[in-house]
């Protein structure tokens, strides 16, 4: 699967300005692999940098694209909202700057009915600049 040639609004339910994930990287059913340019215009960026909540939401976004990559192997291929139940152990050590491209990794601990529980570490390279647990919930409730 060439995983760069989806096109990323079509798996998830976020639209401009909202969008903190410019692509898919890879997805199976325990892993999925995001990146995100930072850009001057996102609404997250402030001073130059993409801020904790952005950080926050590019991580939930990054489990959007892995249940919405899920849902387009079905025949529904609907995409269902979503939204964060709980953060757990998130620690930022760094702030990326405009210009600099993150990679997102979640790796799936549980799932349970509708409820994701995932750990996250997002990356500049190799180097770690946060990581935490995230339980999502999806709605039901399609875009």
């Amino acid at each position: 699967m060439d995983f760069l040639q989806i096109n990323i609004g079509t798996l998830i339910p976020q639209k401009p300005p909202f969008v903190m994930v410019d692509r898919l990287l890879y997805s199976d059913s325990k892993a999925t692999r995001t990146s995100l340019t930072v850009r001057e215009d996102n609404i997250f960026c402030c001073d130059g940098q993409l801020t904790e909540p952005g950080l926050i939401e590019n991580i939930a976004q990054t489990c959007a694209a892995r249940m919405g990559y899920i849902s387009s192997l079905t025949v529904s291929g609907a995409v269902k909202i979503g939204f964060i139940g709980a953060i757990r152990n998130q620690v930022f050590y760094r702030l990326p700057r405009v210009g600099e491209t993150i990679e997102t990794q979640i790796d799936v601990l549980q799932e349970i009915f509708q409820v994701t529980l995932v750990t996250a570490r997002v990356y500049l390279g190799e180097e770690v600049i946060t990581e935490g647990e995230m339980k999502i919930s999806l709605t039901g409730m399609e875009v």
